[in-house]
C-alpha cells in the first residue's frame, strides 16, 4: 500500500532534518560531526506464513426435532427437563396405556381367528396352501365322492340297472359339491385378505402401544419442555423440542474475493464472549454456491465440536479460517520497523553507512513482520538506535559497536 502524500510530505521532512549538519540529538546531547552510531543490526530473514480470513457469525445447532405424541392419551409421566440431555431413544413422555392396551388385545384375538381358519401356526408367517386348509379339504373331498356317485349312477343307468332319475340326482349333488368346492376356494382368497389386514390391524395396535412411551428421535438437550402430567394430549401434540449441541455449527459469511480461496475442511479459530481468552476450533463443512447481490458475500458452515457442552446455540463467534501457508516471505524483526503517519520504514546498512527504506508490510508473527514491498532480501538493517540514524549517517555494528559503546561509558 503506497503511502499518502501526507505522509510522504512529513517522511520528506524528517530525512531532510535528519540529515542536516550530518548531526543528530541523543538524549538531548549533541553528536560530533562526522561519529558514528553503535547499532545492532540483523539479516532479512525469510518465514511461512497462514494467511486468515476473519469472520464472525452465530453458532447454531445442526439437527432440532420438534417431538410431537403420534396417539392420543393422558400424561402419566414426563422424566426430563429443560436442559436436560437426552440420546435418541430416551423416553421423553408416557401416556397412560390401559386403552391402547385393550385395543391390541382385541387386535390379536381377531387375528387368531382367521389365523385358524386358514390353519396358519403361530409365527407361521406365509399360509399353507389352499388344498392344505380343512375346508377346502373337506369340499374337495364331498366334490370327489359326489363324482364316484355319480360315475357309477351314470354306469348302472346306461346298463338299465339304475332308473334315470336317480342318475339326475346324483349328478345335482356332483354339481352341488363343485360349486361348494368353488366356494370354499374363494372363501380361502377372502380369508388370506382378511388375514393381511389383521395382521396390519394388530401391528398398528402394536404400535400405538409404543407410541404411549414418546422417545427421543435425535440426541441433544431439551430445549423446550411443553407438556405436564395428567395433561391430555390428541394427536399431533408438540411435546418437546430437542437441540442438538455435540457437534454445533458455526454460520457465517465470507467476502466474495475470497471464494476462490474458501473449501470444505480448511480450520476455523474462534472465541465467543461468555468464555473470554480461550479458543475453539472447527472445520469448514459447507460452503455456499451463491453470492449475496445485497452483501456481496457468500454462506459457509464449519462443524465445531463440543463435547464438554461449553458452547451453546445462539453463542456470536469471532475468529478467522486459515487460508493458506505462503512460505519464504521476506520479514524482519518487529525493532527493525519505524512507523510514522502510517509510513513504514527500515534502515539498510550498506558500507557502513544507513540507508532509510520505505517498506510495505504484510502478516505480523512470531515477532517479525512481513515485507510485502521494499526489500529484496539480501540487506542487513538496524534493530537498534533507530531514533538516532539518518540517512548516509556512519554506524558501527558487531564488535566495533561494543568498543564504542565501552569507551564512551568509560569517558
Amino acid at each position: 500500500m503506497l503511502p499518502s502524500s501526507v505522509g510522504r510530505v512529513l517522511l520528506f521532512a524528517i530525512l531532510a532534518a535528519s540529515c542536516q549538519g550530518g548531526t543528530s540529538s541523543t538524549l538531548g546531547r549533541a553528536r560530533p560531526a562526522g561519529a558514528a552510531v553503535a547499532i545492532e543490526t540483523a539479516a532479512v530473514s525469510r518465514m511461512s506464513v497462514e494467511r486468515r480470513a476473519d469472520l464472525s457469525g452465530t453458532l447454531v445447532s445442526p439437527d432440532q426435532a420438534k417431538v410431537s405424541s403420534e396417539v392420543a392419551g393422558i400424561v402419566r409421566d414426563v422424566p426430563v427437563q429443560l436442559g436436560s440431555e437426552v440420546r435418541a431413544g430416551d423416553p421423553l413422555v408416557r401416556l397412560e396405556a390401559r386403552e391402547l392396551t385393550i385395543a391390541l388385545e382385541r387386535a390379536a384375538s381377531a387375528l387368531r381367528q382367521v389365523e385358524a381358519q386358514l390353519g396358519v401356526a403361530p409365527g407361521q408367517a406365509v399360509p399353507a396352501a389352499d388344498d392344505q386348509i380343512a375346508s377346502v379339504q373337506q369340499a374337495l373331498v364331498n366334490r370327489d365322492d359326489a363324482k364316484a356317485t355319480y360315475d357309477r349312477a351314470s354306469n348302472l343307468n346306461d346298463r338299465g340297472l339304475v332308473s334315470k332319475a336317480d342318475r339326475d340326482t346324483a349328478e345335482t349333488r356332483l354339481k352341488v359339491m363343485e360349486a361348494n368346492y368353488r366356494a370354499a376356494l374363494d372363501n380361502v382368497l377372502v380369508l388370506r385378505a382378511t388375514l393381511q389386514d389383521r395382521r396390519a390391524a394388530h401391528d398398528l395396535a402394536t404400535k400405538k402401544l409404543e407410541d404411549a412411551v414418546i422417545r427421543a428421535p435425535v440426541s441433544g438437550a431439551v430445549a423446550e419442555r411443553l407438556v405436564q402430567p395428567g395433561e391430555f394430549l390428541r394427536e399431533n401434540t408438540q411435546v418437546v423440542t430437542i437441540v442438538q449441541i455435540h457437534p454445533l455449527k458455526l454460520r457465517t459469511s465470507i467476502q466474495e474475493k475470497l471464494a476462490a480461496a474458501i473449501h470444505e475442511g480448511q480450520a476455523v479459530d474462534f472465541g465467543v464472549e461468555a468464555f473470554p481468552g480461550r479458543r475453539f476450533q472447527g472445520r469448514v463443512a459447507y460452503v455456499g454456491p451463491a453470492v449475496d447481490q445485497a452483501t456481496r458475500t457468500f454462506a459457509i458452515e464449519a462443524l465445531v465440536d463440543n463435547p464438554e457442552r461449553v458452547l451453546k446455540p445462539g453463542f456470536f463467534a469471532k475468529g478467522t479460517v486459515a487460508l493458506k501457508t505462503d512460505q519464504d516471505v521476506l520479514a524482519v524483526p518487529d525493532n527493525a520497523v519505524s512507523t510514522l503517519a502510517g509510513v513504514s520504514t527500515v534502515y539498510v546498512i550498506e558500507d557502513g553507512k544507513a540507508r532509510q527504506q520505505i517498506v510495505t508490510l504484510g502478516a505480523h508473527e512470531g515477532g517479525k513482520w512481513e515485507i510485502v514491498d521494499g526489500l529484496k532480501g539480501q540487506e542487513t538493517v538496524a534493530v537498534s538506535q533507530l531514533n538516532q540514524l539518518a540517512t548516509g549517517m556512519a554506524v558501527t555494528t558487531g564488535d566495533a559497536a561494543r568498543a564504542s559503546e565501552q569507551k564512551g561509558a568509560a569517558k
